[in-house]
């Protein structure tokens, strides 16, 4: 099991990792949101393979069988070796080569905000907010935190699933 845990794992993340990469080093502030639609597609790819990894030990290694606490086990563990490798390739990228990218995330947001007609008010609150969000940033554990808790809606959900239909019990 731990062979193909680190096998698919390492397969997941780095999928996830490459193409996070490439899609925030091709985005820019004002077009964020196709940033993020690519990435969260990413991160569904990337999960489908944990489904992947839990088909193969089941079929290959464990006679056709596997109960649905060992698959979910499996693919939340394939999910945490992904997610660790997504969090540390953005630690480097954010630190090097991205490192305006809160500044230019908090760019767009207010940007956003005046598109959407938003009083002086609220540009001010959008402001205020996107400065203490900087601010949170730049702190390297909160910035590790924040990034870990990107991959998890994905990652729950598909985890579960993937335990649900690759359960199968032995007559």
């Amino acid at each position: 099991m731990k062979k193909t845990v680190l096998t698919f794992g390492l397969i997941s993340g780095g999928i996830l990792s490459l193409m996070m990469a490439i899609a925030v080093s091709l985005s820019d502030h004002k077009n964020m949101e196709m940033g993020m639609l690519i990435g969260y597609s990413t991160m569904v790819l990337a999960g489908l393979i944990m489904f992947v990894g839990v088909k193969s030990y089941r079929d290959k290694t464990n006679s056709g069988f596997i109960s649905f606490g060992k698959a979910f086990k499996m693919a939340l563990l394939i999910s945490l070796i992904s997610t660790l490798m997504y969090v540390a390739v953005w630690m480097v990228l954010s630190y090097t080569t991205l490192s305006g990218f809160m500044d230019e995330y908090a760019a767009a947001m207010i940007e956003k905000a005046k598109a959407d007609g938003a009083t002086a008010e609220k540009l001010a609150a959008v402001k205020a907010e996107m400065d203490g969000f900087k601010e949170m940033y730049n702190n390297p554990f909160m910035r590790a935190a924040l990034t870990f808790m990107e991959p998890l809606p994905i990652a729950l959900p598909l985890s579960l699933i993937t335990g649900l239909v690759l359960k199968k019990k032995e007559k």
